[in-house]
């Protein structure tokens, strides 16, 4: 028979340094407790989002695409845990992750100790289709001032999320037996029923049962960059691992409807990502022109800037020049042919503004890799910096027609 718990906050490995399970294992844990769905959130990001849905579909366990999501208002920030309902709201939950990281000057840093951060505002243009969790004692937008005596703050920021997600916002509760829960509980259970919230009961997964609370805290000490004696580092309790759905429901007897939400929750959602063939972004051209004849006015006069100067001093004696240009400009046709035929004019374009963009800030790029230095194309962009001509390299290993697949630089 299928659990009557369902989890919903789950950080999967993909919680750069917060979080032990890895999505294979994690599943198997799913299926083991009979659990029938389960959510990914792992924090201000979605890495996990593709691998978790496909494995757990495979287990024939439904998804739920989420994540944990830091959100700022004038007083302060915190975290909510945000889960998609439809395909809409997935896209809305990128949008803001996007826009989050995005608009963060670290934005190479989103754990724990990131400064990723979404404002309340961004929740309001991009609320529609997902459900909202008010979250943790530690940390949460809702329970963190519930925890430290700002009652009237945890309420204020209750009623504005509240509004944002009508009918989809609940307030959550977390027994990981810290004394923050403990003081937050009663504040979070008094909000509840003065605004007729749902609760919800969560467990903040990240490990895989009590004998992992040890690596699990020496991988946070790494992560934070703090020692081991040091007082003020983050710290998980030993209860942040996976609970059974018999072990939620013992732990949250008393408020049995907070357990019976999670089926619920799970029930309003019904979306999850699959693969799906490459979307490459439009590139801007120039002069009104289709990106197809932006490469081949590109290609061209790349080409004849490299022929200019095509003399290589190959060693101190010996000196390369081509004896004709026409070989030239014949396979750049070729491969300007075979480029259109197969629809990768935009991809040249794309990864030539990129490389550019890096070589006039002075960040090293190589001079070719793999059979992408088999392209004329790409040297004439200055992609590459091997002339194909010269060394006999063959652009077929690259693109060819009779085997359909992206290019790859």
């Amino acid at each position: 028979m299928a659990s009557n718990f369902v989890h919903l906050r789950l950080h999967t490995s993909y919680s750069l340094a917060e979080s032990t399970l890895r999505i294979r294992d994690l599943a198997s844990q799913i299926v083991a407790d009979a659990q029938p769905a389960a959510a990914i959130t792992d924090t201000n990001n979605m890495f996990g989002s593709l691998e978790f849905s496909e494995t757990l579909i495979e287990r024939g366990v439904q998804p739920i695409m989420g994540t944990q999501l830091t959100i700022c208002d004038d007083v302060g920030s915190g975290e909510v845990v945000l889960l998609a309902k439809t395909q809409n709201g997935y896209s809305n939950l990128l949008k803001l992750l996007s826009k989050a990281i995005l608009d963060t000057g670290d934005a190479g840093n989103i754990g724990i100790s990131g400064g990723v951060k979404c404002p309340l505002s961004d929740l309001t243009t991009y609320s529609e289709d997902l459900i909202a969790l008010s979250g943790g004692a530690l940390e949460g937008f809702v329970g963190a001032p519930a925890a430290d005596g700002r009652d009237i703050l945890a309420e204020e920021r209750a009623v504005k999320l509240a509004a944002i997600f009508n009918g989809c916002f609940y307030i959550e509760i977390q027994r990981h037996e810290l004394n923050a829960e403990v003081i937050a509980e009663p504040v979070l259970l008094k909000i509840s029923e003065r605004l007729n919230l749902p609760l919800i009961a969560t467990n903040d997964c990240r490990f895989e049962n009590e004998s992992m609370s040890r690596p699990h805290d020496t991988l946070i000490c790494i992560g934070t960059g703090h020692k081991f004696s040091d007082v003020h580092r983050p710290r998980y309790s030993k209860n942040h691992y996976f609970r059974t759905a018999h072990e939620m429901t013992e732990l949250f007897y008393d408020i049995p409807e907070a357990i019976a939400n999670s089926l619920i929750i799970a029930q309003r959602c019904s979306f999850s990502p699959k693969t799906c063939e490459p979307i490459l972004p439009v590139f801007k051209t120039t002069a009104g022109r289709t990106e197809a004849e932006e490469l081949e006015v590109l290609a061209k006069d790349g080409l004849k800037t490299r022929l200019r100067s095509k003399t290589l001093t190959i060693s101190t004696e010996e000196v390369f020049k081509p004896s004709s240009v026409e070989p030239y400009f014949d396979r750049l046709d070729f491969e300007l042919h075979v480029i259109k035929q197969m629809g990768f004019p935009g991809y040249f374009l794309i990864v030539a503004d990129f490389i550019q963009w890096a070589k006039n800030q002075n960040i090293p790029v190589g001079p070719g890799r793999g059979s992408g230095a088999g392209s004329l194309v790409a040297w004439a962009l200055s992609i590459t910096d091997l002339d194909p001509l010269r060394w006999g390299l063959l652009f077929e290993r690259f693109l060819n027609p009779e085997r359909v697949s992206m290019p790859d630089f």
